[in-house]
């Protein structure tokens, strides 16, 4: 397998739900990802600008190629209301032969 077609999830956080269900969709849509699940409510206890934040999020897993990821992360960014949006990509180091396969797939270049 190249470097690029390797399995990658993206996670990110979005101020509600239906946010991330938007840019999901459109991840999907673009073919930049063949998958997004949504969590709809966490709490996230961070320290922003100096002060300690208290704040409902939504969780979005996104389900890419290695060679995706610099568009979906653009697409995210650009986007997105938060200014410094949570984009961590964690390798996948294996998983359903069958179900990788599909992921490539559907996250193909023409």
């Amino acid at each position: 397998m190249q470097e690029n077609d390797k399995p990658v999830l993206i996670y990110s956080t979005f101020p509600s739900a239906d946010a991330a269900e938007k840019t999901g969709g459109q991840l999907v849509d673009l073919r930049l990802a063949a998958c997004v699940n949504i969590i709809p409510t966490m709490t996230s206890i961070y320290r922003w600008e100096g002060e300690r934040q208290r704040e409902c999020d939504a969780i979005m897993i996104i389900k890419t190629r290695k060679g995706c990821v610099d568009d979906v992360v653009a697409h995210v960014k650009g986007g997105h209301v938060y200014s410094n949006p949570a984009l961590l990509v964690i390798p996948v180091e294996g998983g359903a032969a069958d179900y990788l396969a599909w992921l490539a797939a559907e996250t193909a270049t023409e």
